[in-house]
């Protein structure tokens, strides 16, 4: 997670200011000002929001700046924070799923990720993957789509092919960062280039690629929407400024003050998720669940036995960014067979996940059940599948519409009280050596959002609350005393 983000980055001794005092907004004034900043939305034509790591706080990802810190800890002498569950594993917030709905409802027109600390002369376009907002991932995994979003310092979880510029969104955290090699290479064919990580160090320039666009956006905004960030770092911070010389709007919400504040039309000083659910009650939008889908590939390889009696044959549980890649949310497999079969059970439990059997050659068909029992962090704890197994191999290839089982396997999440679902989306056969690869899609963590906006909004905790959705989300009912708001029209 973050913490050994900042043991890969170099070595820096100013880290910038870190311990900022909080402030927060009384409630009647905070509850105003939501409705402002609902209301400046509904009425926006381009909205732009600009992220930093105060939205991903409540997923368990600690800052570096803020009173509770890594680098604020380090500098008062304090023992550092404990992360609450793997980084690879971190949900998207409130916040983040809001922002989805804001974009399918035809509100937001692009987001910007950033948050570091620069220590290069301000005229460097220099980055420095401070905090973890800008390299968590969690924009791309709550479903923001990749060309409404710039990252500005990265993704720890995608790599890039420095040839073609395909882009590779892993389900692990990339080992490397600095713009290093990794030790993948680019699948498209007749490329083949040694892949590269995303996310900047100290000293990288800010990418084109990403800073381009979100220039060219904030230009054409006449609302900037800035949600837990600092805004200390030049040249991002000074991104949301482009805005006002076309009569564009700013607004802060951020519990510290920033040195942007004077610029802004309006200040929040509130914890961000609060804010964002009063702004989705307003506009008559909820905020939608978030059901991550894993995948994985089960490989299995037969060859005949040199007498022609058996069968030696072989069943690996493998990612599909490579056999070689890691598979960090399965944490064992329990295999076991059909009772017509005399095969002992097996657990593994050690990567890379493989089993091999020897089967008479006159064995009739067969199947293989794996129980999928997931690592820490997944809210469901495991999963099955069974794979049939007549030993045939065909050279026909099965290969369905992606994004609709996908989408097919969300919709069956919602209505099934319990999680694991899975899905087959593409079966292959290869003829040397004899296998077939069999890629599987499986739901292993469904987070809801149930809190609706009831009126009280004094800052204080705020809890998010992880669970597996038993059901459909209930729809949000208003307070007492409160006017209606007019529905507004959605793409």
């Amino acid at each position: 997670m973050s913490l050994g983000y900042a043991e890969k980055l170099s070595f820096i001794e100013d880290v910038g200011n870190v311990g900022m005092t909080e402030y927060f907004d009384p409630p009647l004034l905070l509850q105003d000002k939501i409705e402002r900043l609902a209301v400046m939305i509904q009425k926006s034509k381009h909205l732009v929001v600009f992220t930093g790591a105060g939205i991903s706080t409540s997923c368990g990802i600690p800052d570096f700046r803020g009173p509770k810190g890594i680098w604020t800890l380090q500098r008062e002498g304090k023992a550092l924070p404990e992360a609450s569950l793997p980084f690879h594993r971190a949900t998207p917030s409130m916040t983040h799923m809001a922002l989805v709905e804001l974009e399918k409802a035809g509100f937001l027109k692009f987001l910007i990720s950033q948050e570091k600390f620069c220590s290069a002369p301000s005229n460097v376009l220099c980055s420095s993957s401070l905090l973890n907002e800008n390299i968590d991932g969690l924009h791309l995994r709550s479903g923001i789509p990749r060309e409404k979003l710039s990252e500005l310092h990265g993704d720890s979880f995608m790599e890039r092919c420095p040839s073609c510029g395909i882009e590779y969104m892993r389900d692990f955290e990339i080992e490397t960062i600095g713009l290093k090699e990794t030790a993948r290479r680019c699948s498209k064919v007749g490329c083949g280039v040694r892949l590269k990580d995303t996310v900047l160090d100290w000293e990288d320039a800010l990418p084109p690629k990403e800073m381009n666009p979100a220039e060219r956006h904030c230009k054409m905004a006449d609302v900037v929407l800035c949600l837990g960030t600092s805004l200390q770092i030049t040249p991002a911070c000074n991104l949301p400024l482009k805005s006002l010389k076309g009569g564009g709007k700013i607004v802060i919400v951020n519990l510290q003050k920033t040195p942007k504040d004077k610029k802004a039309s309006l200040l929040i000083h509130g914890l961000v998720d609060k804010v964002i659910t009063g702004v989705m009650e307003f506009l008559s939008l909820r905020i939608p669940p978030f059901i991550r889908i894993d995948l994985l590939q089960t490989i299995f390889t037969q060859a005949s036995s040199l007498d022609e009696k058996y069968v030696n044959w072989s069943l690996a549980v493998a990612s599909v960014h490579g056999n070689r890649a890691p598979l960090p949310f399965i944490k064992s497999v329990e295999v076991s067979f059909s009772e017509s079969q005399n095969m002992k059970a097996a657990v593994l439990d050690k990567q890379p996940l493989y089993l091999k059997r020897r089967t008479v050659k006159s064995t009739n068909p067969f199947n293989i059940m794996m129980k999928l029992n997931f690592s820490d962090g997944c809210k469901c704890s495991s999963a099955e599948i069974m794979i049939p197994i007549d030993f045939k191999i065909s050279a026909d290839v099965f290969k369905d519409d992606k994004d609709s089982i996908l989408q097919n396997l969300r919709e069956s999440a919602l209505t099934d009280p319990s999680c694991g679902q899975t899905s087959v989306i593409e079966k292959k056969f290869i003829m040397v050596p004899k296998s077939e690869v069999i890629v599987h899609a499986i739901v292993t963590n469904i987070v809801k959002f149930d809190r609706s906006y009831d009126g009280d909004l004094s800052n204080g905790s705020f809890k998010r609350k992880y669970e597996c959705l038993n059901g459909v989300i209930p729809s949000r009912k208003r307070s007492n005393g409160r006017k209606p708001r007019a529905v507004i029209n959605v793409r």
